[in-house]
């Protein structure tokens, strides 16, 4: 008998309903061009979120899901890690959701490696909430909460995932189509907690958001990775060669964020979730005794 070939229309839960414009559409067909590429089991897959505009794609994804409350994606996410460590888990969460609210639950969800997507959905503004300063927004630009214009220099999530020691870390666009189906592809074969960063427009309330419109500024990273520069975003784009493994170079490129795209870093590191299944099977713990340990 042969196995049914799934489309796009298969992983279509819902019409999607976002700003005119909005990132939030071009990261979705992504997610489903991945999906696709991998014909992935939707009753194996769990698309968990927290609050943000971000957090309607569990909604239009035909798989299992979870819309958290603010911030609170990842502890869900590391809970179902270690009790169905068969499921694939991909995590959606904005700039205000990862940065904020969750930086604390990142950081650990990073630390604890466990195996998952982690999309950071990056419009530099709190959308929801109809134009409020984020921790990625651009010193200078105005916002309803400070209308003469943000105050600080913006958190750099690339820096900061690094920083923590995460085991995969890349940064691409919305607007770049093959490239963030591409960055989502490789992220997903990595076994561990993979960063993926994608900066995304919001027209409604951030226009001049990572000025996309420009293509003398755009630098690629490449290294037999899988992930090739989209030159069709940005004609006159550089590309760098580096290679992924060397984590100096990586923290030191970092600095070109938001102006640079591909893979940062890469490395096997231990994960949380099978140091806790193998410790189950040593310890035959079949009444899930070590169940305990899961926070």
């Amino acid at each position: 008998m042969t196995t049914p070939v799934l489309s796009m229309k298969d992983y279509k839960a819902a019409d999607p309903r976002w700003c005119t414009g909005c990132g939030d559409y071009t990261i979705l067909v992504g997610l489903r061009k991945f999906m696709v590429n991998h014909q992935l089991d939707p009753s194996h897959v769990v698309n968990i979120s927290g609050i943000g505009c971000s957090g309607r794609i569990p909604h239009y994804m035909n798989t299992y899901g979870l819309h958290s409350i603010h911030g609170r994606a990842v502890p869900l996410a590391l809970g179902l890690a270690l009790t169905r460590p068969d499921l694939k888990i991909l995590i959606h969460s904005g700039d205000g959701d990862s940065m904020s609210i969750g930086g604390n639950h990142l950081l650990h969800g990073i630390h604890k490696n466990f195996n998952c997507v982690y999309v950071m959905f990056d419009n530099q503004i709190y959308g929801l909430t109809k134009n409020q300063t984020s921790p990625t927004t651009r010193k200078g630009l105005p916002t309803q909460s400070q209308p003469e214009g943000s105050w600080m220099s913006p958190l750099n999530p690339v820096k900061f995932a690094l920083g923590i020691g995460a085991s995969f870390v890349a940064t691409t666009a919305e607007w770049m189509g093959q490239h963030l189906v591409d960055t989502l592809e490789k992220a997903y074969l990595h076994p561990g907690f993979s960063f993926v960063h994608v900066a995304q427009r919001c027209p409604k309330f951030n226009p001049s958001a990572w000025q996309y419109q420009q293509s003398d500024w755009v630098t690629f990273m490449t290294h037999e990775s899988g992930i090739d520069a989209d030159h069709k975003s940005a004609a006159d784009a550089s590309v760098l060669v580096h290679d992924p493994k060397n984590f100096e170079e990586a923290m030191q490129f970092s600095d070109q964020v938001p102006h640079i795209f591909g893979l940062f870093y890469q490395e096997e590191k231990p994960q949380y979730d099978r140091l806790i299944q193998e410790k189950k099977v040593q310890q035959k713990d079949p009444a899930g005794l070590l169940d305990a340990y899961v926070i």
